[in-house]
């Protein structure tokens, strides 16, 4: 597919970017009032920073601005730090926003963009889809319009909304059940409907006709968004944790869809440059009243099939939403059930229980890591990312639990064992192999000759080399021959430093055979 050079703005990207606008106004408010802020804020942060972000960006596609995720993280990271929906709240939320654009940048400048790709599969589809359940319990009650205690959580304010049926607001119900129909219903029929705004539109109608006694999104400081470096400084320690976590997880959620169509339409895409765009992004956003940022997948999809045809489409958004704020006090009157809608009909598909599920017969090790991570996810809600640390450090455990212990096939031919370890052979793992060889010739004395077959191992550290080494020579001690085959070149020199081969690539004659 062709693209517009970086230069130039095209008429397709116009096109694009006021589609994705129209989509953004409410879905930006719906995304606010999931992060625990006014949904004005929401609209802030679908200004400037979009503009920022455009300058930098390496996909020609990828939308920024307010979503999903990462308002629940914002949520999740501010909520015991301040009342939810009050001025100190909203101010921890434009420094979170700093920290997170901090974060960002200082991966893209170190060129570090693939620490986005360490965290495992596992983690990630447990994690999601709890994440995903607990956006979405977030707002049911807004969806049924039911006062509910905010200190029973977000699982607790749920389940409470949902067992009181004499609290819901009849009207609330039947708008909320209309949004989530229309944007499901338009998506299906095609992406560039626009389920979002239709369903806003109509919301506000109803709410004017009907004189709706309902929540709704209420007064809407008209024009621009407010400039300013007033900060609360001095709660800079209890956000950069979270702030650390958010860059890695947001960033991840949307830039995959980003680098599917740059290998579908074969263009290049820059991880580092993504992580300079979201990160320039997110600083706007600091100063300018917004909230953390990153990239969408739904409107990424929409600005592709609008006829996006280079970076500057996001840029045309974040104008077209600009122009907008001074006339956005038009969705005053617009249900707060309409925008528990939207969050909802964005994000129950992301509930995935087959995918966890599944895990379990693909690796029993992987599901503990998914399993643990949805479960953790969950309790201990709304500080998920902690749940998120622990996720990685569970990872990074089975992985080196796994790594202990290289798998290693051996069968007898004749008074021969043939051993072929495989996997990475290093200090953590070399005893083991080593354990394994001579558990096996202590089951069969009988053994004469050992052909170490070593084709299968990737790695191999200098710690691994010299285990090697030590076990040649206590099998020859012991009077068995053995013979170090198939060694692959990218071991020859490290174990040519021990001397089980010569340092011109061939066998040294010491207990090893030629390689094959």
């Amino acid at each position: 597919m062709r693209t517009t050079p970086p230069g130039r703005l095209s008429k397709g990207d116009v096109i694009a970017g006021l589609s994705v606008a129209l989509i953004l106004i409410p879905q930006s408010m719906a995304y606010a009032e999931l992060a625990g802020l006014p949904p004005h804020h929401g609209l802030y942060a679908a200004t400037i920073p979009l503009i920022a972000a455009a300058f930098l960006a390496s996909s020609p596609y990828l939308q920024t601005g307010p979503v999903a995720l990462t308002g629940l993280l914002t949520f999740g990271a501010l909520a015991p730090l301040a009342p939810i929906g009050t001025a100190e709240y909203a101010a921890l939320a434009a420094l979170l926003a700093l920290v997170v654009g901090i974060a960002r940048l200082l991966v893209g400048l170190l060129r570090a963009g693939w620490l986005v790709y360490l965290m495992s599969h596992s983690m990630t589809t447990g994690f999601l889809s709890a994440a995903a359940i607990l956006i979405l319990s977030s707002q049911l009650p807004g969806a049924v319009g039911a006062e509910v205690d905010p200190g029973l959580g977000v699982l607790g304010r749920a389940a409470a909304a949902l067992s009181d049926p004499s609290g819901w607001h009849g009207t609330a119900v039947a708008l909320s059940l209309f949004t989530i129909a229309t944007v499901t219903i338009a998506g299906r029929i095609h992406p560039l409907v626009p389920g979002v705004l239709i369903a806003a539109v109509v919301g506000v109608a109803v709410s004017i006709v009907t004189g709706y006694d309902g929540v709704t999104v209420g007064d809407i400081p008209a024009g621009l968004p407010p400039v300013s470096a007033d900060l609360p400084w001095e709660m800079l320690p209890s956000i950069v944790l979270p702030g650390i976590i958010i860059s890695v997880i947001g960033f991840a959620e949307g830039v995959s869809i980003s680098r599917v169509f740059a290998s579908e339409a074969r263009q290049h895409w820059d991880a580092d440059r993504e992580f300079l765009s979201k990160g320039m992004a997110n600083v706007a956003a600091a100063f300018t009243g917004g909230l953390p940022v990153g990239g969408s997948l739904s409107r990424t999809s929409v600005n592709r099939l609008a006829g996006a045809e280079s970076r500057w489409s996001g840029m045309v958004t974040g104008l077209a939403v600009l122009a907008f704020l001074p006339f956005s006090g038009i969705l005053s009157p617009l249900p707060r059930a309409v925008l528990s809608g939207i969050v909802i009909a964005a994000i129950w598909k992301v509930i995935q229980p087959t995918k966890v599920l599944a895990l379990w017969s693909v690796s029993r090790a992987q599901a503990l890591v998914g399993w643990g991570t949805f479960a953790l996810t969950l309790a201990l809600s709304p500080k998920i990312d902690q749940a998120i640390m622990i996720g990685i450090a569970l990872s990074a455990a089975v992985h080196l639990w796994q790594e202990l212990t290289p798998h290693v096939t051996a069968r007898r031919s004749g008074d021969t064992l043939v051993v072929r370890p495989s996997g990475v052979l290093w200090f953590g793992s070399a005893p083991a192999l080593e354990d394994l060889v001579f558990a096996r010739l202590a089951d069969e004395p009988d053994v004469q000759r050992i052909e170490l077959r070593c084709e299968g191992l990737g790695r191999i550290d200098l710690t691994g080399a010299h285990t090697l080494a030590e076990m040649v020579e206590q099998a020859r001690r012991a009077g068995i021959e053995i013979q170090v085959l198939d060694v692959p070149d990218h071991a020859r020199r490290i174990l040519s430093s021990v001397g089980l081969v010569d340092g011109d690539g061939t066998d040294s004659g010491t207990g090893s055979g030629a390689a094959s």
